[in-house]
């Protein structure tokens, strides 16, 4: 059974997506654009171009953002932004998405013709906030979709029983699967660790309920700005052991793998010994997905990757490497099948079982699919 660990849906990106106001939508959109590693242009004559002059002038405080009408381009499927007269643009999201629209039977047309049998759509700010949303999809394609639950990480501190309440309506009531935590978007609301103190009561509900929670880290307090990348990221997997001492029993992965673009060297990845020890937790699992990450910075196949998951074989087990995409947006630099065929077909130092398991085994013992599911 093939299992995509990492994949969206999600409404139009001038939608209201679960925000108040659409306007509030599109923030998030300009915010996340701003910081983003894809280049921009001008979109008279593609003329290389920064995205600079669209970020907020205080990190994290979306109040702040310059007005430059920012805007979504349903017919090309991208957003625009005018400065001085001049339109401008970046293919965050990849191209052919009209309306900036992805849904659920979008993913599963390309699922089947890459022979996905299932994949576990996850959650983002700049994507929407709609739990609702989030279980229509797994609704309309039962046994095939799997869903995570958003959280508004900023919130935890200040608002917990509200934030609590809405996780268990989604978990509890909406059916979804498990629980998403971007870490790096709670230091919005505080810049203590998000592993205990006023963060308890939302974890205790959590372990509570049972599910899974996937965990993308960044570099650290004030949204990931930090002034040595690597230590700061290395500092979050310390916050990770910490909340992992709290609650052992509970099932935990790490999205997207590592940040692979804090490893790069020339043409290898060079990765500290510090990145294996949280995986000491025999609770704790590891995406396997580069092509989102570096796929501009590599050809495929990702020869220059393979060393990394071979380290990662060694260090963690297949058994707790689960196989990520983060469709749609990996199409900026392959295909759906180039996403399974660079570790199928290429990394040869892995065998059969070695596969069954990064490619579907360990994402169905963590959410609970009888693994001999086959595609109907």
């Amino acid at each position: 059974m093939i299992i995509d660990s990492h994949a969206y849906c999600f409404p139009p990106g001038d939608a209201k997506a679960g925000y108040p106001d659409a306007r509030d939508h599109l923030r998030w959109m300009q915010a996340e654009h701003a910081v983003h590693h894809q280049p921009a242009w001008r979109v008279r004559d593609r003329a290389p171009a920064s995205s600079e002059a669209i970020a907020p002038e205080a990190p994290g405080d979306w109040s702040t953002l310059p007005d430059v009408n920012f805007r979504v381009d349903r017919t090309h499927g991208r957003v625009v932004w005018t400065i001085d007269g001049e339109d401008y643009t970046k293919q965050f999201y990849p191209p052919h998405l009209r309306n900036l629209e992805y849904t659920p039977g979008d993913l599963i047309a390309e699922m089947d013709y890459a022979g996905v049998d299932a994949a576990l759509l996850h959650t983002n700010p700049m994507l929407g906030r709609d739990s609702a949303f989030q279980a229509a999809c797994v609704e309309a394609f039962p046994g095939r979709l799997y869903t995570m639950a958003p959280v508004d990480e900023w919130r935890i501190a200040d608002e917990p029983d509200k934030v609590i309440k809405e996780i268990e309506r989604a978990v509890r009531v909406e059916k979804l699967h498990a629980v998403k935590f971007n870490a790096s978007l709670a230091y919005r609301g505080s810049e203590q660790p998000w592993s205990r103190g006023a963060y308890q009561p939302f974890w205790d509900a959590v372990a509570a309920m049972n599910v899974p929670v996937f965990f993308t880290l960044g570099a650290g307090p004030v949204l990931g700005y930090h002034a040595d990348l690597v230590q700061g990221y290395l500092d979050e997997l310390g916050v990770l052991m910490d909340w992992m001492e709290q609650y052992p029993d509970t099932v935990c992965s790490i999205t997207h793998g590592f940040p692979w673009r804090m490893f790069v060297d020339g043409d290898r990845l060079i990765l500290p010994d510090g990145l294996w020890k949280p995986f000491e937790n025999p609770n704790l699992s590891l995406e396997v997905c580069f092509p989102v990450r570096i796929g501009d910075l590599f050809d495929y196949p990702y020869r220059e990757v393979w060393p990394a998951l071979e380290k990662m074989v060694e260090r963690i087990g297949v058994d707790r490497l689960l196989w990520g995409t983060d469709m749609p947006f990996q199409n900026r630099f392959c295909t759906y099948r180039q996403s399974r065929d660079w570790i199928e077909n290429y990394a040869g130092f892995l065998g059969g079982e070695d596969l069954v398991a990064i490619m579907g085994g360990t994402a169905a013992r963590i959410l609970g699919i009888a693994s001999n599911r086959k595609l109907t």
